[in-house]
This record gives C-alpha cells, sequence and structure tokens, in this order.
C-alpha cells in the first residue's frame, strides 16, 4: 500500500521513517495545506498520515485508493469522519500518547488558579511582600471538583485531584447520573448538575459542533468564584461570556491551554485579567509523549497496511 504524509511541521521524521521502513515499507511527504492540495498531491495514496491538512468528503472523493487516514494526535477536527465512515475509510487517532501529561497539565492550572502561584509572583515582584494580596484561599480539599468529560484524561485528572481529598463530580454519557465511576470516588451527574454544583470544572471533551457548552446563560448558573480549566480543545468555552464572567467575578479564575481560534495574538482583549492563565495548547507535551505519538502514528499505518485493522478507530465526530 502506498503511504503518504499529506503535510507536517515536524524536524525530523527518524522514528516514523524506522518503524515503517523497518516494516519493509516507504512513504512520501506532501506540503498541503487545502482540500486541492491534497487532491492534487496524494491521488495516489492508500494511506495517509495527517497533521492539519483537511480530509473532506470532497478529497476523499478524488483520492481512488484512500483507505484509512491516521491523525497526528487526539483531535480529528479537521477530518469529515461520519463522511470517512460512510465511505469504509477508517479513520484513526492515537488518543493515549499524552494522557498523563495532559492531566498533569489540568492539575498544574488548578493547583495555580486556586492557589493564586501566577497571580502572586507578578504581584510580590512588583508590588512587594505582603501575602495578604492573595486572600481569600480555599483549603482545595472543602471544593467540588467537576470534570467535563469521564475518559482517559479526564479519568487521569479525577485520580490526581483524588489525592487532595476533593469531592469529585464527572458528566460523561458513559456515567449515568448518580452512579459511582469504577474507580469509587467520583459521582455522575447532569451537565446542569455540573455547571450548578462544581466550585472547579475542568473540561475534558471535545467540542460540540456549532455550539459552545458554556455559553452566557450557563456562566449565569454557576457557583459565584468558580474556576474554570479547560485544556482539551477550544470552542468550549464562549470567550466572550467568559470575559464577562471575569469581568463581574462569577469566575474567579480561569486557565485555558485550548482557545478558538488559536494562534491567538497577544493583543486579546481576554489577556487583560489577572486571573486568567494561558498556556499555548502544549497541554500534551513532554518529551516522552512527543516520541509515543510519532511511534503510534507509524506503528498505526503500518497495522493497516499488513492487516486492514488498526487500535484506535474513530467512527463518529
Amino acid at each position: 500500500m502506498t503511504i503518504m504524509y499529506t503535510d507536517t511541521d515536524h524536524p525530523s521524521l527518524d522514528i516514523e521513517r524506522s518503524v515503517i521502513e523497518g516494516a519493509g515499507m516507504s512513504f512520501t511527504v506532501k506540503q498541503c495545506k487545502t482540500e486541492d492540495d491534497v487532491i492534487a498531491n496524494c491521488r495516489d495514496a492508500d494511506i495517509l498520515i495527517n497533521q492539519y491538512a483537511p480530509i473532506t468528503a470532497r478529497v476523499m472523493d478524488n483520492l481512488p485508493n484512500f483507505k484509512m487516514v491516521v491523525r497526528y494526535g487526539v483531535g480529528v477536527d479537521n477530518i469529515e469522519v461520519a463522511e470517512a465512515v460512510k465511505r469504509g475509510i477508517v479513520v484513526c487517532n492515537i488518543p493515549d500518547y499524552g494522557t498523563n501529561e495532559v492531566a498533569d497539565q489540568a492539575l498544574a492550572l488548578m493547583m495555580a488558579l486556586v492557589r493564586k502561584v501566577v497571580y502572586m509572583n507578578r504581584r510580590t515582584k512588583e508590588d512587594g511582600w505582603d501575602c495578604t494580596m492573595a486572600f481569600p484561599i480555599q483549603r482545595l480539599s472543602t471544593l467540588t471538583v467537576g470534570i467535563l468529560g469521564f475518559g482517559r484524561i479526564g479519568s487521569a485528572f479525577a485520580k490526581r485531584v483524588h489525592a487532595l481529598g476533593c469531592n469529585i463530580i464527572a458528566c460523561d454519557h458513559h456515567l449515568e447520573p448518580g452512579e459511582t465511576a469504577p474507580c469509587g470516588y467520583v459521582t455522575g451527574v447532569t451537565l446542569d448538575e455540573l455547571i450548578e454544583k462544581s466550585d472547579i470544572i475542568s473540561i475534558h471533551c471535545p467540542p460540540l459542533k456549532g455550539q459552545y457548552i458554556f455559553d452566557e446563560d450557563a456562566f449565569k448558573r454557576m457557583k459565584k468564584g468558580i474556576y474554570i480549566i479547560n485544556d482539551a480543545r477550544g470552542g468550549i468555552i464562549d470567550e466572550e461570556a467568559l470575559d464577562r464572567a471575569l469581568t463581574d467575578g462569577t469566575v474567579a479564575g480561569a486557565a485555558l491551554d485550548c482557545m478558538k481560534g488559536e494562534p491567538i495574538p497577544t493583543d486579546y482583549k481576554l489577556y487583560r485579567h489577572e486571573n486568567l492563565i494561558v498556556s499555548p495548547h502544549m497541554g500534551w507535551y513532554s518529551v516522552q509523549a512527543a516520541i509515543d505519538l510519532k511511534r503510534k502514528v507509524a506503528e498505526q499505518a503500518v497495522k493497516f497496511a499488513q492487516t486492514g485493522t488498526v487500535d484506535y478507530p474513530v467512527y463518529k465526530n
């Protein structure tokens, strides 16, 4: 089978090459940005390895040999998965390469928000040695942490939060309201309950197409002084509504590793809030996670070429 990269910004493909060539196969690299680029350059591909280039129904219909696409990372926003399913094209992602890293990032952001670490770092350096500028700070073990999305990452985050003694609730389609998760320390709730009962919300789910999960109405129903963390995907939080909620104090602090319209310019108006922490979609990264991602992408391409199956099929988006 013919393996092609639609695009990549990786400076080296040595890890992928060792896996693919080690299996007696080869690949070519294109640098496509648009549907037309993919159609023009990847016409002979059976298997696509994909980073950002759009894989749409039109692309699928113009690649006569196209059978499978594997995407670097968890998200498949740039792939029309439902259209692929209709055509019998296999879509594969790599959902487990950075599970611990994203959970760690969420925990770090939560701790920094509640303990006001980033805020006080700046205040101490600029205004002097006065701990009262941080007051009030709540004891973590008295807080209810709501987790939206209780898959690999949400579960890993819950394990970390549990060690702090927090009460944990979660909203997920695999967890019924009132049900205790197999771990024994997380209770299922509805989305409405999550919004209304949480002191901290950490987001670990994909976005909904065409609508925000946390919009103006959701912020109005939250506890005064809530903290919200997103290192899942942009487009889940209405950032205009978040701006207003930070301004009026409904939200005591927000931490965003993912935002709508990335990359975000430095003059973005949300950045004026001192109780906002931002990181540039880096939650997935560690040296080890990056290596695992590259290896697993190549392994999935090889596995499909050899067996017609993959370990991480995506059936809907």
